[in-house]
């Protein structure tokens, strides 16, 4: 347990986010995340005895003394690496968003982790963090949308240049696109794995492998960041397969229930020391609020995340025999799909579970794929995923509009790609829904 000094934060009492509060062992048994999710980072003698953290809806914060003031702005500026030893500024810090992130990290046994006001403020601080004009992005493809719009558009306007290999790329194609990317200053490594929309799995270990043997004179080897938002925590965890930095919109399954936005980023202290600098320079932390709702959302991160997986292997089934239906983008079917054999294998060795979030191939163009979607019933027809309920949506037509025509056709965004995230209804009645959908095309 911390000693006093390190459980003072405001106004010289105790911090509520005071850091390793909580049981994690009993006896030599380590507690599993899903129960550490019920009170890990919070002590309630700290609050008054709530049993949840309150929100804390303060803008600054109250120093025991001049020194702490000082010491806490060496950490918040940097001079001195790890941030603040206590509250300050609620665009640094605040007590529901260090407990907020103490308990991301424990899923993946990230050594530290920050949360972001979105999906995309936390990649755009990552990419600001680590690139300088003249640096190279390296990168899977495709992302989503936005995502290729900040590295393309944005970054490129402040001269990042980038090169990309598809999803699925080979050890040696992987090996190709790093060598030429050598020849300048490689400054991260950016996957997104599976892609969004098409599921396209990217090999983490051969990429790590191949930035370790083409990077293997530098000074610093890139860091390899990676979008985990379809998979993660539950179903794919990437910092065991070679990424330094793991991505999330937290909107997504961390939140799960449509209601919030928000962004986060785990990885070592180093890389997350970089990061949080430029996140207390721009202030795309999150609010106390969402950093609350999150925190009781993390409590049933498993239990819904499993509902969904259960729910997604019987509508997945069903949808692949319908005679309306091409094809089905489901990891589940990888290991039985000729063909692709490649990316079975790196679902064998990356993936727990298939997730619940997959490509829909219906026969036809973007007229069936429009009369489809407009036919649910139960399915809502809206972006985003991970939900407590069923989403579909036309990435070609919605979240990837902007894509270029050429760089949709070879990414595999097709008119007739439906994407679906399949939520924590009843299965059979999803499956009468899709089904009476599928017969209205």
């Amino acid at each position: 347990m911390p000693d006093e000094a390190e459980l003072t934060g405001a106004g010289g009492t105790p911090s509520p986010a005071a850091t390793d509060i909580g049981v994690e062992k009993i006896g030599d048994r380590k507690l599993r995340p899903s129960t550490m999710m019920m009170g890990h980072g919070f002590d309630p003698a700290l609050s008054e005895g709530a049993l949840k953290p309150p929100i804390f809806l303060t803008s600054t914060f109250v120093f025991p003394n001049a020194a702490a003031g000082k010491r806490h702005f060496e950490g918040v500026t940097g001079k001195r690496p790890g941030g603040a030893d206590g509250l300050v500024y609620s665009r640094f810090n605040g007590p529901n968003q260090e407990i907020l992130e103490d308990r991301l990290g424990i899923w993946e046994e990230a050594e530290d982790a920050l949360a972001f006001s979105s999906g995309m403020s936390a990649i755009a601080t990552l990419f600001l963090a680590m690139t300088k004009p003249g640096d190279t992005i390296v990168h899977s493809g495709p992302l989503y949308a936005a995502t290729e719009t900040l590295i393309g558009r944005i970054l490129g306007k402040f001269g990042v240049k980038w090169l990309d290999f598809p999803a699925g790329a080979t050890r040696e194609e992987i090996d190709a696109v790093m060598t030429e990317a050598r020849t300048g200053h490689v400054a991260l490594i950016y996957l997104e794995s599976p892609a969004n929309p098409t599921n396209a799995l990217v090999d983490i270990e051969a990429v790590a492998a191949s930035r370790d043997a083409i990077f293997a004179d530098a000074d610093e080897k890139p860091p390899i960041a990676i979008d985990n938002t379809f998979l993660g925590p539950l179903w794919q965890q990437p910092l065991r397969h070679g990424a330094d930095i793991v991505v999330y919109s937290l909107t997504k399954y961390a939140g799960g229930h449509s209601d919030l936005v928000a962004g986060g980023v785990l990885g070592s202290k180093a890389h997350i020391n970089t990061i949080r600098s430029m996140r207390n320079t721009i202030g795309t932390i999150c609010d106390p609020h969402t950093a609350w709702m999150l925190l009781r959302s993390l409590e049933t991160l498993e239990l819904r995340m499993s509902r969904a997986g259960e729910n997604a292997v019987k509508v997945c089934a069903f949808l692949r025999d319908h005679p309306k239906v091409e094809r089905v983008g489901y990891l589940g079917f990888l290991p039985d799909t000729p063909g692709m054999e490649r990316q079975a294998d790196i679902y064998r060795r990356h993936c727990t579970g298939a997730g619940s979030t997959f490509s829909l191939i219906v026969k036809g163009g973007e007229a069936e794929a429009f009369r489809f979607l407009d036919a649910l019933r139960i399915a809502k027809l809206a972006v985003s995923l991970g939900g407590t309920e069923t989403l579909a949506s036309h990435p070609a037509a919605m979240t990837h509009l902007s894509v270029p025509e050429e760089r949709k056709a070879a990414l595999g965004i097709t008119d007739n790609l439906v994407r679906i995230s399949i939520g924590v209804e009843d299965a059979d009645d999803l499956i009468a829904d899709f089904d009476q959908a599928l017969n209205a095309i």
